[in-house]
């Protein structure tokens, strides 16, 4: 059995606070893109897993889908053994939510592999013990996320039939400088109402991680300026970086990027 994990992006990221847990509250609307990576599950009589394309930095025991696999047979002991094949498209610590997705696809593809019959909120429980941005791919639409990301609400963004372009340079973003340079505060104004009027996107929907993170890579400032430049009507980073993202209402002109960048161009 096979499923096509996809990427998000981030409209808008608030860091509002600091847990006492060591977490951040956020508040960020997630939107699923046409980026996949391809995941396969065979009934075997051994566990096997292994990938193709991207390679995946990191031990092989801190992959969500082995970790989705572990938590699932926690409380299914019977299930038979499988094959586990992924092939890797979605270019990883990217601010996409590749692993993320990854992990979440993998528990919802084990619930029809293995007629579990689990609800989808079941699964999103299942999947915020696997990370923070996990349950959002469980029904995989437009949400607004707060708290640390896990507490999820249906969201209307009008984004269909837009034209979006991604690019990433050969730039990482750990997380303890992602966040080293922000100072949590309430925002100014409401996401939600935000976004309903995407006249107020490009001035007033915010990634607070750009205001810390372009002065120590200018080259992303310029980037989203090259977006802008090639006709978008809104650009920002994805999450903690490092891909930026253009959205378009008529398809952008091709642009030739650095060879080492990673680009991607679809609609929504």
């Amino acid at each position: 059995m096979i499923c096509f994990p996809n990427a998000k992006i981030n409209l808008g990221l608030h860091i509002t606070a600091k847990r006492k847990d060591g977490y951040h509250e956020i508040e960020t609307c997630m939107v699923p893109i046409p980026l996949y990576d391809a995941l396969e599950m065979i009934v075997e009589n051994k566990t096997v897993f292994d990938t193709s394309g991207l390679s995946i930095p990191g031990e092989e025991k801190d992959n969500l889908i082995l970790k989705a696999l572990k938590l699932i047979r926690k409380d299914f002991s019977d299930l038979p053994q499988v094959h586990i094949h992924l092939h890797k498209n979605i270019p990883m610590g990217a601010g996409l939510g590749g692993g993320s997705a990854d992990g979440a696809f993998a528990l919802t593809l084990m619930n029809r592999l293995f007629d579990l019959y689990l609800d989808d909120f079941i699964l999103e429980d299942y999947a915020s013990q696997l990370g923070s941005d996990c349950p959002f791919f469980i029904e995989n639409k437009p949400k607004v996320a707060t708290g640390r990301g896990e507490i999820l609400e249906k969201v209307e963004v009008g984004l269909k039939g837009d034209y979006l372009v991604l690019v990433k340079p050969p730039v990482h973003i750990g997380t303890k400088e992602a966040y080293a340079g922000v100072t949590p505060k309430s925002p100014e104004l409401d996401l939600k109402s935000i976004l309903k009027d995407k006249t107020l996107w490009k001035e007033k929907l915010v990634n607070d991680f750009e205001k810390s993170i372009f002065p120590n890579h200018p080259q992303l400032a310029e980037i989203k300026q090259q977006i802008y430049d090639m006709g978008a009507y809104y650009a920002a980073m994805s999450g903690s970086g490092s891909t930026l993202f253009g959205l378009f209402k008529e398809s952008p002109k091709e642009v030739e990027w650095p060879e080492n960048y990673f680009s991607f161009q679809g609609i929504l």
